[in-house]
């Protein structure tokens, strides 16, 4: 039987996954981390702690700073020495806590024994709870809190479950490491999930250049399955080796044949989907007590002589990781945070690393130069390539002269910024980067359109 892919759009890029084999090596903890609170969808988190105060691995030093924010807790045991603006990757200020580590001491009844627990309590309101305790959130890129999005709103009811292990981003093996060597916990965490969302099947999507993934979580799920009927009800299906083919929206079309309107959300369709990172914190956060505090990152290249996939502590400064592995190569250029698709280019080596940070690629002068742009020739290669069905080329003209409501009536907004259309270019227009521009306007637009009309109601309501 031919394996399922969404079905429009999509480019095959070589997937580069020279960092396989590596199994996820835990790296030292760093002397000092810098925890960002601007690391979810959503409000920044709200410090809690001021400088001198001493604080445990796992102790929650920021809180949510709305509905849709997330708890931010302490990576490291140590001491608080500042709270204060930082520079992110990007080389923007972002309130950061900086720790002075001492020692190495987990808050009281945080487990990090390698002891996996089967027993799911029956208590979805506390499982919940300690879903958003634990500061849990979409690992997968998009890093929106777990407990929002497992909570449908009034009248959407999910029919199905959808863990992402595709992994269809060039170079990024973490999440395959992730179902060899802890496949049992993100299976059980997927059951957690599903159970939350009222015993829904669950379909755990992988692609299909991971076969030893696929049958090991066959096998892991076998094995539940005669421990309790809370782990039945979980099925694997693989999928065509495409990429975006872990996007959201497209991951639902493969997996459930049902596509998500303009404007739409997943739940809209009947469907949740989560990360198998996300699948594991949330099994960590329930049944072990303990928070997002590490998680793991693929280090890779050619250019770079020490691939690796390593658990590293939220805050870790990527240079200490690039010095972990021997430093940075001579004929390295540039260094991605993400894949190449839809990773974004590090401008500040000092800035540490967030709960969503998947990797660091290094690229060499040859892998990042671009050609020489030339005029567009109408072949229709970007169109084609789009997964949302949408038109670069016209998006690109319409961006390049700043016409915001024609790029919302020609639904920028829906762009996910995967760079299909860029790399299907002959004539190596930068559409993503244009595009990437305007939609940020269109975006701001709509938010602006929002708050002006809540004003309003706010206003004919208190007349």
């Amino acid at each position: 039987m031919a394996k399922r892919s969404f079905s429009i759009g999509g480019v095959h890029p070589h997937d580069n996954k020279i960092s396989r084999q590596c199994s996820i090596e835990p790296m030292p903890v760093p002397p000092t981390v810098y925890i960002s609170v601007a690391q979810h969808i959503g409000a920044p988190a709200v410090p809690v702690v001021k400088p001198g105060d001493k604080v445990k691995a796992g102790q929650v030093i920021a809180e949510p700073g709305g509905f849709v924010s997330a708890f931010i807790h302490s990576s490291v045991s140590g001491t608080v020495k500042s709270v204060g603006p930082r520079k992110d990757l990007a080389g923007n200020n972002a309130t950061t806590i900086e720790i002075t580590v001492e020692g190495d001491e987990w808050l009281e009844g945080i487990d990090t024994s390698d002891t996996v627990i089967t027993d799911i309590p029956d208590d979805n309101k506390a499982i919940l709870d300690k879903i958003r305790q634990g500061g849990v959130v979409g690992l997968g890129g998009a890093t929106f809190p777990t407990h929002v999005k497992l909570s449908p709103p009034p009248g959407s009811k999910c029919e199905r479950l959808i863990i992402n292990g595709c992994e269809c981003e060039p170079y990024l093996t973490s999440d395959f490491r992730t179902l060899l060597e802890k496949g049992e916990q993100v299976v059980i965490g997927a059951a957690i999930i599903k159970q939350v969302l009222g015993d829904v099947p669950c379909t755990i999507g992988i692609e299909e250049n991971k076969p030893e993934a696929i049958v090991h979580i066959l096998d892991v799920i076998e094995k539940l399955e005669a421990i309790s009927p809370k782990f039945s009800g979980i099925d694997v299906m693989p999928l065509k080796m495409r990429y975006p083919q872990g996007g959201e929206k497209q991951l639902i079309d493969a997996v459930m044949h049902r596509q998500v309107k303009s404007g739409g959300l997943p739940i809209h369709v009947g469907a949740v989907v989560q990360n198998v990172a996300t699948a594991l914190a949330v099994y960590d956060a329930v049944l072990k007590n303990k928070p997002i505090v590490d998680n793991s990152v693929t280090v890779t290249g050619h250019c770079f002589p020490h691939q690796a996939n390593l658990l590293v502590r939220v805050g870790t400064p990527l240079s200490a990781i690039i010095d972990y592995l021997g430093g940075m190569p001579e004929d390295a250029v540039k260094v991605i945070s993400g894949g190449p698709m839809m990773g974004r280019a590090v401008a500040n080596l000092d800035a540490a690393t967030l709960k969503g940070t998947s990797a660091l690629l290094f690229l060499t002068a040859a892998e990042t130069v671009r050609k020489p742009e030339s005029a567009c020739i109408r072949c229709g290669k970007c169109a084609d390539a789009c997964p949302m069905g949408l038109e670069p080329f016209l998006l690109n003209k319409l961006s390049r002269l700043g016409l915001t409501e024609e790029l919302e009536a020609n639904a920028a907004q829906d762009c996910i910024e995967c760079g299909c259309c860029l790399y299907s270019c002959p004539a190596n227009i930068p559409l993503l980067d244009v595009i990437r521009l305007g939609k940020a306007d269109v975006m701001k637009a709509i938010r602006a359109r929002a708050a002006a009309e809540k004003a309003a109601a706010e206003a004919a309501k208190n007349k």
